[in-house]
């Protein structure tokens, strides 16, 4: 698999629901906090979206897409002057997968909540900004059918239609995702981004590949087709970490996925992951992951620390189904 597939798997990436809902008339929505990412696009009509902490307001308009990565309150509003109305206290009163406010037809959005397994969501999570908004009309071009076919699905319900608007939405994050990760030449720092930039994609891409291989730096700068140092200096700043730093974590998560998901002994796994000795293996995994192999398999890993007070937020709270 490609890396970004790798980390999605990694987190075991699923659906919490999916649904839609149809505004008319003027009318200012207020979400609570959020576990996980949520991912809306705007079928028709327009509106505004406010982001607790986020100093300015967005306008929203037909075909876009925006991801809400970091769990912060929002709101969405025909007028963010109007008094806010708790989401899911006026959704209660609707059924079905598509709720109607104020008799619909102004404003008409589609949207996927998404849970993300494990202590480690900040990987994905970290990198992102609270509001990841994709409005051009190229975007709005590789999303559209996407959103055709998911609303499709929810407004006409068919055998298994509920299942498929699911992973139409997932389907969807991910697209919107690319099209994010490709904003990364423009100055993003991390590995989603460093993915935009054909040299370090193929380093990061290698070790992905074989996180047991026995990298060096210049095998890597190789992949990459670059000079050894050149390549150690261009890695730190796209990425943030040394090649040899983002390594070592890559491997201590694919075993710790290991330790939980697999019969495989302690040994096994670090022989498969390019540790000569299990000590060596086990002092690298504690560093990285906070206890012992053995710890971690039992269910007793700490949560890592969160790149944000709205990350640790995440990690101790469940929401309601968004349908």
């Amino acid at each position: 698999m490609d890396p970004l597939s790798d980390v999605l798997s990694l987190l075991k990436l699923h659906s919490y629901g999916c649904g839609g809902f149809d505004v008319g008339g003027d009318l200012c929505l207020q979400f609570p906090k959020h576990a996980g990412i949520k991912c809306y696009a705007v079928v028709s009509g327009q509106g505004w979206l406010s982001v607790d902490g986020v100093p300015d307001p967005v306008q929203l308009k037909a075909g876009d897409c925006f991801l809400l990565p970091r769990g912060r309150p929002f709101r969405l509003a025909s007028d963010l002057t109007l008094p806010p109305v708790d989401f899911f206290t006026f959704r209660a009163s609707k059924n079905g997968s598509i709720g109607s406010f104020n008799g619909g037809a102004v404003c008409f959005l589609v949207c996927g909540h998404f849970a993300l397994t494990g202590n480690h969501a900040s990987i994905l999570l970290g990198v992102l900004p609270p509001i990841v908004h994709l409005q051009k009309e190229s975007d709005k071009a590789a999303l559209r059918w996407f959103i055709e076919r998911m609303t499709e699905e929810l407004r006409e319900p068919q055998p298994g239609g509920l299942l498929i608007a699911q992973h139409l939405a997932q389907m969807m994050l991910v697209q919107a995702l690319r099209l994010h990760l490709a904003e990364g030449l423009n100055g993003g720092v991390g590995w989603l981004f460093a993915l935009a930039d054909k040299q370090m994609s193929a380093a990061i891409n290698a070790m992905h590949e074989e996180p047991g291989y026995r990298w060096t730096l210049q095998e890597l700068a190789e992949c990459a087709g670059m000079s050894r140092s050149t390549f150690a200096q261009k890695f730190k700043e796209r990425v943030g970490k040394s090649p040899m730093e983002y390594l070592t974590r890559w491997r201590m998560l694919v075993a710790g996925d290991k330790l939980v998901n697999s019969s495989d002994p302690v040994s096994v796994i670090s022989l498969a992951l390019g540790y000569e000795s299990e000590a060596a293996f086990s002092t690298a995994f504690k560093r990285i992951m906070g206890c012992s192999p053995r710890q971690y398999s039992r269910g007793q890993a700490p949560a890592l620390p969160s790149h944000s007070e709205e990350e640790s937020a995440l990690a101790n709270q469940v929401e309601r189904i968004t349908r």
